[in-house]
């Protein structure tokens, strides 16, 4: 059940990604791409915790989880200087 939920969790930030990236497409907003980007980025770590989940306790993926969003964060926070500078 909770492979399940994770996987939905993937989908629904897959799913706003795309949204962005649509808008982005229409309106030529940056924000909305670094947006869609950070939600690829925050896919990446649910797709990550949902595999991690899967493999048991013997494999630990926490360290590429959190640099994934880490990343992820990190555009986010890059494009929202970007805009203001």
């Amino acid at each position: 059940m909770v492979y399940f939920v994770y996987m939905l969790c993937s989908l629904m930030s897959l799913g706003v990604a795309i949204v962005l990236l649509r808008a982005y497409r229409s309106n030529r907003t940056r924000l909305l791409l670094w947006s869609s980007l950070c939600f690829v980025g925050i896919a990446v770590n649910n797709i990550l915790l949902s595999i991690d989940f899967s493999l048991g306790p013997n494999y630990d993926l926490t360290t590429v989880r959190a640099f994934s969003s880490l990343i992820a964060m990190f555009v986010l926070l890059y494009g929202l200087i970007w805009d203001t500078v």
